[in-house]
């Protein structure tokens, strides 16, 4: 997502209510310290991002090694994915303890290492004796490729965060458990957090995963009733699918920015200060890191996947995407309707942190309670609540103070596990 200088953007995984934010923000005067640079559409000065990879603009230039991968999902995305094998300093350790970290909605793996070494998770994982790795999931800018399909093709957009659960994430999970040949610890934060969540529930990963740390973790999204969001959930079913027939969803493109900026003339909703309204009031936020969030952010996703968002939305469950048709669905799925996943399904000997904040409006306490719900036999000694009052969604990533509040207690949560 995005944010700008005091009253901004969105962030990751949050859904298409940052992504709207971002979108309409583009267009829309801003309260606070008045950032007038546009963030959608066509830029006419904004800065290419680097071309040479997250190894080299984000990793290698601050001492530490990284390799450029790629791994090939079952279903043919090629995608990208970095690894952090060591600390700045080594300390000799030859086995290291893989950890993967998965990014949100509209970002990719660059999002992690905005702050600075001390302060991102990537580098304070590696500088903790980790071997880190960092995916990018299919569509976005280092993962547009695939074996059979062009981007430029609708097929190639013919998924939602269903195949993220089902692909993406198992072909990360088999590659970096072949190379290094031990369990994986994982990270992921809102979208990541929900993906893995669906892929643990239908038994995926879980031979393979160590432990799991969830920071801002998305599944019911039914406590979300900002006037914005109402109307988002309502008008990416019936606009962009049936009205303008598009497949990707790029917001730096026209279609989708002129599309969002239409949301702000719904009456009730309010398009300034989006930032506190839609995420909730982030508290510690480095307005250093802003040119480089706007200079590689956001990224593309599939129109479908925002879809699939939208449904949770307005059913307040966590189900697979629904086709609208009884007979799409009892052709895709054998039933009318699309099969909900069974979150109380995840192994109970499995070990989890769960990291949430008391402003996030989008991993909204009232709904994280009901995810929690679903882990109420989960062995004691397994499973860890992080609550932190002050914290909102995008805190959990860029926040300046997000290594002594979450990441030292991500790092410790690893390490409790043998």
């Amino acid at each position: 997502m995005a944010f700008v200088r005091g009253s901004l953007l969105g962030l990751s995984a949050s859904w298409f209510f940052c992504v709207l934010v971002i979108s309409v923000l583009a267009v829309q005067p801003h309260r606070a310290h008045g950032l007038s640079r546009g963030f959608f559409g066509p830029k006419k000065t904004a800065v290419a991002p680097p071309a040479a990879g997250i190894c080299a603009s984000s990793v290698t230039v601050h001492g530490y090694k990284c390799q450029e991968l790629e791994v090939t999902t079952q279903d043919g995305y090629i995608l990208s994915l970095q690894r952090i094998p060591e600390g700045r300093v080594s300390d000799g350790e030859v086995k290291r303890r893989p950890v993967l970290i998965q990014h949100g909605l509209i970002l990719d793996g660059m999002t992690w290492l905005l702050n600075s070494p001390e302060q991102n998770l990537p580098m304070v994982l590696a500088d903790n004796g980790f071997d880190v790795w960092i995916a990018n999931t299919r569509g976005t800018r280092f993962s547009r490729r695939h074996t059979s399909l062009d981007s430029n093709q609708p097929a190639f957009w013919n998924w939602s965060w269903d195949e993220l659960a089902s692909f993406d994430l198992p072909a990360v999970f088999d590659f970096v458990y072949g190379q290094t040949g031990q369990k994986i610890d994982y990270v992921g934060h809102s979208l990541g957090t929900l993906v893995a969540l669906a892929s643990f529930s239908e038994g995926k990963l879980v031979k393979q995963l160590k432990s799991a740390a969830l920071l801002s973790p998305i599944a019911y999204l039914s406590h979300i009733s900002t006037a914005l969001g109402v109307v988002a959930a309502k008008f990416f079913v019936f606009e962009i699918v049936q009205v303008l027939g598009l497949t990707e969803f790029n917001p730096k493109e026209e279609p989708v920015g002129n599309l969002l900026q239409s949301l702000c003339a719904h009456p009730g909703v309010d398009c300034y200060d989006l930032l506190s309204a839609l995420t909730g009031k982030n508290c510690c936020l480095n307005s250093s890191t802003i040119d480089l969030f706007l200079m590689n952010e956001p990224q593309s996703t599939s129109v479908k996947n925002m879809v699939h968002l939208a449904q949770m939305v307005r059913n307040g469950i966590v189900a697979k995407y629904n086709y609208g048709r009884t007979d799409y669905n009892l052709k895709q799925y054998g039933e009318a309707s699309p099969p909900i996943y069974n979150l109380s399904n995840i192994p109970h000997d499995l070990p989890i942190f769960f990291s949430y904040g008391g402003q996030d409006a989008l991993s909204d306490v009232q709904d994280v309670m009901l995810l929690l719900d679903n882990f109420k036999s989960q062995d004691v000694d397994k499973l860890s609540v992080q609550f932190i009052q002050d914290y909102a969604h995008i805190d959990f990533i860029m926040g300046v103070n997000a290594k002594d509040v979450v990441y030292n207690q991500v790092v410790a949560f690893f390490k409790r596990q043998h």
